[in-house]
C-alpha cells in the first residue's frame, strides 16, 4: 500500500459518507456534501500526480483509479437526478453513466487483445472529468433550495461534461475500430 494507493482507497470509501451525508437532514448537508465530493475530485487528481512523482504506479492503483471516479460521479448523479427530477437533469447524467461503462467495457475488451494503450485516457476524456466534476459540484452545492444562478452554472457545465461525453466516447470507439469490425 502506497499513498497513491491509499488516496484512490479515500475516494471509494467517501461514496458511501456522500450518500448519508446527502440525505441526513442537518442544516449543511449540501454543503458538507459539497466538501466531501471536492475532496473526492482532489484525491482523484492527487493519486495520478504522485503515482507518476514518485513512480509508485502499482496495478492495483491502475484497476481501482478509473473504478472509484466512474462510482464517484455515477453516484453523485444518481442522488442528484433525484434532487432535480426533469427530464434535462436525467438525459445528460444518463449519457455520462451510459459512457463510463461503454468506455470501461471497451477498455476491458481491449486489453483482453493486448491492446488497451490505443483507448488509453485521452485529453477530450480529461476535460470531459474536470467539467463533470465541476458540475456535480455546483449542483451539490446549490442543494434543495437551488440557488438559481448555481443551477443555470451547473446545467451549462453538464451539459458542456454530457457533449465532451459523446466526443470522447467517440473518440475511443474510432481508436478500437479496426478491432470492432465484425469480419477480419
Amino acid at each position: 500500500m502506497n499513498i497513491p494507493n491509499a488516496l484512490t482507497l479515500l475516494r471509494v470509501l467517501l461514496i458511501p459518507a456522500l450518500v448519508l451525508v446527502f440525505y441526513w437532514p442537518f442544516k449543511w448537508h449540501f454543503l458538507v456534501a459539497t466538501l466531501i465530493f471536492i475532496l473526492a475530485a482532489i484525491t482523484d487528481w492527487l493519486d495520478g500526480y504522485l503515482a507518476r512523482k514518485w513512480d509508485q504506479s502499482t496495478p492495483f492503483g491502475a484497476f481501482l483509479d478509473p473504478v472509484a471516479d466512474k462510482l464517484m460521479v455515477a453516484v453523485a448523479l444518481v442522488l442528484l437526478v433525484e434532487l432535480h427530477a426533469s427530464p434535462w437533469f436525467a438525459v445528460p447524467a444518463c449519457i455520462i453513466i451510459s459512457r463510463e461503462i461503454l468506455v470501461s467495457a471497451l477498455r476491458e475488451w481491449m486489453a483482453d487483445l493486448g491492446k488497451r494503450t490505443s483507448v488509453a485516457v485521452s485529453y477530450v476524456g480529461k476535460v470531459k472529468t474536470g467539467f463533470q466534476m465541476t458540475a456535480i459540484g455546483v449542483f451539490l452545492a446549490a442543494g434543495e433550495n437551488l440557488v438559481p444562478e448555481l443551477v443555470y452554472i451547473g446545467y451549462v457545465l453538464l451539459y458542456a461534461a454530457a457533449i465532451l461525453t459523446i466526443w470522447s466516447m467517440f473518440v475511443y470507439l474510432r481508436a478500437a475500430a479496426p478491432e470492432l469490425r465484425l469480419e477480419k
